[in-house]
């Protein structure tokens, strides 16, 4: 009876240590997963972005002035005519063979039609005004509102410029911007300045006015590499770095930079498509840091 007792005893024992190690066994994985998560709780969070690849165009900015491409000046064939009717003012466009004014002359009518299609860009025509060959232009007009916005580019741009290459062009007061292309680059430069004339030809729809001062931003090229938002890029006596989140903990990599485009700036070296740095870098970020990373939705925003 004793023997009995003292096995059912042990037995019992052996049961509840059983149920003990089950429970603490089912217990140590949620352990494990309340650990992970407050380890992801601890750190700065930070906004974060991946490192893509992009193209960036090679830009030369110059600067000038409208000029028209060809003005022709317009006068009656005929003598000792007189204006009777003016049909067309300055800033108009005009189609050619358009009639522009009508004239009397030795007691016959004339009309003077326009050589060119273009856009009128002065006239001296007044009704009872005389018109002769000799005489001041009735008209002028620029033909097929043609312009070349005149600039100038230092000596160090000069080997990227050639003709040909495509340009936005931005003419002060004009809302829209018209697409040229580089027409010539001077071969000679002003010995002062070391500036040298780049013409870029421009035509539009719209009226242009000669002497409007403009800005050509002219492409030259491009350049294929790693893009990165500008605010990623921090400038320090140490060289210029941008800081990757790797497994929570800040990395800084030392970078060379190249062009700029749109906010953005393109990287060289150090970085690879699909690092995941920090969007906006600061100072107060070190080497080795804790950090909870925040996925940028939008554009990146200040911490």
């Amino acid at each position: 009876m004793t023997t009995t007792m003292a096995n059912s005893s042990r037995l019992g024992l052996l049961a509840a240590s059983a149920l003990v190690f089950a429970a603490l066994s089912a217990q140590a994985p949620a352990r494990a997963a309340d650990e992970a998560d407050a380890d992801a709780l601890k750190g700065q969070a930070v906004t974060v972005l991946k490192a893509t690849k992009a193209c960036f165009p090679a830009i030369v900015d110059v600067s000038g002035f409208l000029i028209p491409r060809d003005e022709i000046s317009v006068r009656p064939d005929r003598p000792g005519a007189k204006v009777t009717e003016v049909l067309v003012e300055p800033g108009e466009t005009v189609t050619q063979g358009q009639p522009l004014a009508r004239l009397a002359a030795d007691g016959a009518a004339a009309t003077v039609l326009a050589p060119v299609a273009g856009l009128v860009s002065s006239s001296t025509a007044v009704i009872g005004a005389p018109a002769s060959p000799k005489g001041e232009a009735l008209f002028s007009i620029i033909s097929r509102n043609e312009f070349d916005l005149v600039g100038q580019a230092p000596t160090s741009n000069l080997p990227q410029l050639a003709v040909n290459q495509p340009a936005t062009v931005k003419i002060v007061g004009s809302p829209d911007e018209i697409e040229g292309r580089v027409r010539r680059v001077s071969a000679t430069v002003e010995p002062n300045s070391q500036l040298a004339n780049v013409f870029v030809g421009i035509s539009s729809t719209k009226r242009l006015l000669a002497n409007a001062s403009g800005r050509a931003m002219i492409k030259t090229g491009e350049s294929c590499g790693i893009s990165v938002p500008l605010t990623a890029v921090l400038y320090s006596s140490a060289g210029t770095v941008v800081q990757v989140v790797r497994r929570q903990t800040i990395e800084t990599k030392r970078v060379e930079v190249g062009l700029m485009n749109g906010g953005n700036i393109e990287i060289r070296e150090g970085l690879q498509d699909g690092d995941v740095i920090v969007a906006r870098a600061g100072a107060l970020l070190r080497e080795g840091d804790t950090v909870r990373p925040v996925v940028a939705t939008a554009e990146p925003a200040a911490e």
